[in-house]
């Protein structure tokens, strides 16, 4: 809740009229808003509101009719004044509408000037003859709707008092639910400026009024004057004026959706400066509050006035559905109201004169329509009645702010479909309270889910919706009138042994975009009619005899003995964490009886240290009649634990992950370690508390920290290989699975490195000194090679053990280079061999004796040095002498090239994509041209380093040579 401050101009004009002579100036104030008209067409009604001095510029204001717009495209456009409403008797507020189909997307400056300010404004020089300048920017898109821009609810109509704070709120209001922002800004006029200038331009001499007089500061004294305005509130201060007089200011208000500015309103105002001796009011507001639609919404508004003066109390903003003059809005006819906000609209009273201290009621029954994200701002103001001439009127603003949330949806059940296979729960609601008449078109109902059955704790005021913190993701979206929504994952079907959650929440498009409280949760897993894999564990790490232990449960939810025996277990198994490829591995019959050992497989002969695997078991049961095998269901899949170890500097660095139907988080994981081999004798060292799969990691330096198997450190030798395997522990989260899983990964093996790096190479590449080749120089040559040539930093933190060098190579300057060859050490050159060109860049790195790569050196690159040169003259005349126009010696790193041939009147004659580039005389048809000039142009592609160059183009002229009478 905001407060602020100002004195009312329009009861002190009279007193100020000794500072402004009776001239023909009169704008004071201004903006210009527009709405979208149309849902077909791209046509906007555009208003400028204009607020007039009617004592020292009641002729200029009787001209000012028509006003001229400029729309952003074409000339200016002249508008008459649609009305003319006194707001004091010093001061109309003029408005002008006018409509304009825009031919088609893109952004729009709306600008009007008007010729002249009022005079003596005392940051303006020769304000009388500097224009009135306003500026409203639209983006026209179809997408964004019936747009319109926010109004500016609270009148410019204030003044301020020396050494006093004072403060202005426009009240802002946008029907679309867009966000608003605010800044400060430069008033726009030109000298001696004409109307239907499209152009602004700011005032020049513009001063900031914090900068003049003499005594400027603020008015607890405790540092300089200064004007801000607040960006997320709109307040705008000047905490103090030092001087009487008149000042105008500018400020923007920006409209932003879905973080994209929309578009921004200029607010060009005047504030008049007095010296009074009165005492401002003082008013007191409610909390701001969060209610839900359909609360109704009576607060009391209190204000005193330390002089004892009578007082009068006013609201603005957008629930009173009136405009800055008070009353309703009406279209460009004159007659139809306009909503900016649905009925039933606030109401605040009474506004006229009371004694101090004074009360009103702030009355408003809300409902479901009053849904929106962003909140409604209400502007109170209480304003002085001093007894005695002379007095300046004081008044008194604070805010208060309502957020108005949609109710809970209620009634939501859940169970799993009839067809248990399908996997798939349904969910049921009761229809919803606002009922769809009252609701936007296309509101939604959201449905979330997520694992477990933890209730988490939300408050639509301070914490609305459900975010991803929260576990919750949305899974599918229904219209409003809907009561029921079935969740099959996407066709994907849900998971057997979860226990899932569901809430549901109701969503509103604009201009709403406001939500509900979200619903109360609600449980549910599907039922236990198949097994579930338990264990996926590596026993064994080999290559071709490695051992996996699968383990499931019987299906608890089938009877053995209700007549649709024998049952039949099929086991399939895929290559990878995520692989697809399953085959059937084995088939196990069983009457699932408790005695028999049947959920169990020891799968034999993999390659565990390469790979990890996927399982899955699909269980059949006999169909009473036929006899008959019958697919029941089938698990979701389980992947066993793969384990990777990286070598880090004294140490070695684990990352381990699983694909598997029940949850690893939050719980304890172990690592163990082994000197002697991937598959043990292993040591327990460590207990891994992990929440998310971000934290299946865990980095040894060597320490054991748990004791029970006995302590066994180590030093972390960059000679010696440690070996490690990981066990996860997990669970399902059905209630019916709470036992503990327990799962092995493979062993897998690292070394510690170095401490550090080796430094990275020096490199040279040898040079072509293009200049100096002649013409045959590489001529007919189809191979090229480049030396590379480096060197280590004799200086540096290197690790100067070094077993390779890594050569990196691409023909492209500007693309990364990849692995090109190794060279053993102490070999510091390298020559790469048949190359189609020179062109390339080169990188080395050195590689220790650890196995630890440098940063790349410099990269050198090297280029071509082309050559084309065609000849001015030739005779096609069969003595095998100059018969052919062609390039000269030879060309060279030519990749494509065009050739054109047209005569003295730009006929083309001749054109080929051949690279030889030779033209024989002849035009496209195959006949001899006749002797003469010719021009021809050369497109032509050479193989640069800089593989994105664009073709070059090589114009010249060629003069043919042929007997008379040689041409047919």
């Amino acid at each position: 809740m905001k407060t602020y401050f100002l004195t009312l101009w329009w009861a002190l004009f009279l007193g100020l009229l000794a500072i402004t002579e009776t001239q023909a100036t009169h704008l004071r104030a201004g903006e210009i808003t527009t709405r979208r008209i149309s849902s077909t067409s791209l046509t906007y009604e555009v208003t400028m509101t204009t607020y007039h001095d009617e004592i020292g510029g009641r002729t200029a204001s009787d001209q000012q009719d028509p006003s001229y717009f400029c729309f952003g495209i074409g000339p200016a456009v002249a508008v008459k004044r649609a009305s003319r409403i006194v707001i004091n008797r010093a001061t109309t507020a003029n408005t002008y509408v006018a409509t304009f189909t825009y031919p088609g997307p893109g952004t729009y400056r709306i600008t009007c000037t008007i010729t002249n300010r009022n005079e003596n404004v005392r940051n303006i020089p020769t304000s009388i003859q500097t224009s009135f300048q306003l500026q409203t920017t639209i983006v026209v898109n179809a997408a964004l709707g019936l747009n319109s821009t926010p109004v500016l609810l609270n009148p410019p109509l204030d003044s301020a008092r020396v050494g006093q704070k004072w403060c202005h709120n426009p009240a802002a209001y946008d029907a679309d639910g867009d966000s608003l922002a605010y800044r400060l800004y430069v008033p726009s006029g030109k000298l001696n400026d004409e109307q239907g200038n499209c152009t602004l331009k700011s005032v020049s001499g513009y001063s900031d009024p914090t900068l003049i007089g003499v005594n400027r500061i603020n008015e607890a004294g405790t540092g300089p004057a200064t004007l801000t305005v607040n960006a997320i509130t709109g307040d705008v201060c000047w905490d103090a004026p030092a001087e009487q007089g008149q000042y105008n200011i500018a400020f923007i208000v920006e409209e932003w959706r879905d973080g994209v500015k929309i578009g921004e309103i200029i607010r060009d105002m005047q504030i008049i400066v007095t010296a009074s001796p009165n005492k401002r009011p003082a008013i007191q507001v409610p909390d701001d509050i969060c209610v839900e639609a359909g609360t109704l919404i009576q607060r009391n508004i209190t204000a005193t006035d330390p002089d004892g003066n009578r007082v009068e109390l006013s609201a603005y903003g957008g629930p009173f559905n009136v405009g800055p003059d008070g009353r309703p809005y009406l279209a460009a006819d004159g007659k139809t109201r306009l909503n900016i906000i649905s009925p039933e609209f606030a109401t605040f009273s009474p506004t006229t004169a009371q004694n101090t201290p004074a009360t009103g009621t702030f009355r408003w029954q809300t409902n479901c329509a009053h849904v929106r994200a962003e909140p409604y701002d209400v502007i109170f103001r209480v304003v002085d009645l001093p007894r005695g001439s002379g007095q300046t009127q004081l008044a008194t603003l604070e805010s208060f702010r309502i957020k108005i949330y949609a109710p809970k949806p209620q009634g939501l059940t859940a169970r799993p479909a009839a067809d248990a296979a399908g996997r798939a729960i349904i969910l049921n609601w009761t229809a919803y309270a606002c009922g769809v008449s009252s609701l936007p078109e296309g509101s939604q109902m959201v449905i979330y889910r997520k694992e477990g059955c933890s209730n988490v704790a939300l408050d639509p005021c301070t914490n609305p919706g459900l975010a991803p913190s929260t576990g919750y993701v949305e899974v599918g979206r229904v219209g409003i009138g809907q009561t029921t929504f079935t969740d099959n994952n996407n066709n994907q079907g849900l998971k057997r042994g979860v226990q899932y959650s569901y809430r549901i929440v109701v969503m509103l498009p604009r201009p709403n975009n406001g939500q509900s409280v979200v619903s109360e949760q609600v449980c549910v897993n599907l039922p236990q009619q198949v097994p579930l894999i338990t264990h996926v564990t590596v026993d064994s790490t080999f290559e071709t005899r490695g051992v996996i232990t699968v383990r499931w449960t019987r299906p608890p939810g089938i009877n053995p003995n209700d007549g649709t025996g024998p049952f039949q277990y099929r086991l399939f198994r895929a290559t990878g964490l995520t692989g697809t490829n399953f085959t059937q591995i084995a088939a196990i019959t069983t009457t699932l009886q408790p005695t028999v050992a049947d959920t169990v497989y020891t799968d034999r002969g993999l390659n565990t240290v390469a790979n990890a695997y996927r399982y899955r078991i699909e269980f059949y049961f006999t169909e009473p009649g036929t006899g008959q095998l019958q697919r029941l269901d089938v698990t979701d899949n389980a992947s066993s634990v793969r384990l990777t170890a990286t070598g880090g500097v004294k140490r070695v660095q684990l990352k381990w992950e699983a694909n598997v139907p029940w949850s690893n988080d939050n719980q304890q994981h172990r690592v163990y370690r082994s000197k002697t081999g991937p598959n043990g004798p292993f040591n327990l060292v460590a207990v891994v508390p992990v929440t998310t799969a971000a934290s299946y990691v865990y980095t040894d330096q060597g320490a054991d920290t748990y004791a029970a198997d006995g302590v066994q450190p180590v030093s972390m030798s960059v000679d010696s290989n440690y070996c490690y395997r990981v066990e996860t522990v997990g669970r399902y989260s059905a209630p019916l699975t709470t036992i503990l899983l327990n799962n092995f990964s493979q062993g897998v093996c690292a070394m510690p490195i170095d401490t550090v790096k080796p430094c990275p190479p020096q490199l040279a590449v040898d040079t072509l000194n293009c200049a100096a080749l002649t013409p045959e120089a590489f001529c007919n040559q189809t191979t090229f090679a480049n030396n590379l040539t480096w060197q280590n930093p004799a200086t540096g933190n290197c690790d100067r053990n070094i077993v390779k060098y890594n050569i990196y190579y691409t023909p492209c300057e500007g693309q990364d280079p990849v692995l090109l060859t190794s060279v053993n050490a102490p070999t510091l050159t390298f020559r790469h061999e048949n190359l189609s060109s020179f062109a390339g860049c080169y990188q080395v790195t050195a590689v220790s004796r650890s196995g630890v790569e440098s940063a790349p050196s410099n990269r050198v690159c090297k280029d071509n040095c082309p050559y084309l040169m065609l000849p001015n003259v030739f005779t096609p005349n069969g003595d095998g002498k100059n018969d052919v126009f062609q390039p000269m010696q030879c060309p060279r790193f030519v990749e494509s090239a065009e050739l054109t041939v047209v005569n003295r009147w730009g006929a083309k004659v001749y054109q080929s994509s051949d690279l030889s580039l030779k033209w024989n005389g002849k035009n496209s048809q195959g006949k001899d041209v006749p002797g003469g000039v010719y021009l021809y142009q050369v497109t032509v592609k050479f193989k640069r380093v800089n593989c994105s160059a664009p073709a070059e183009i090589i114009k010249g002229w060629v003069e043919l040579l042929r007997e008379a009478g040689n041409a047919n």
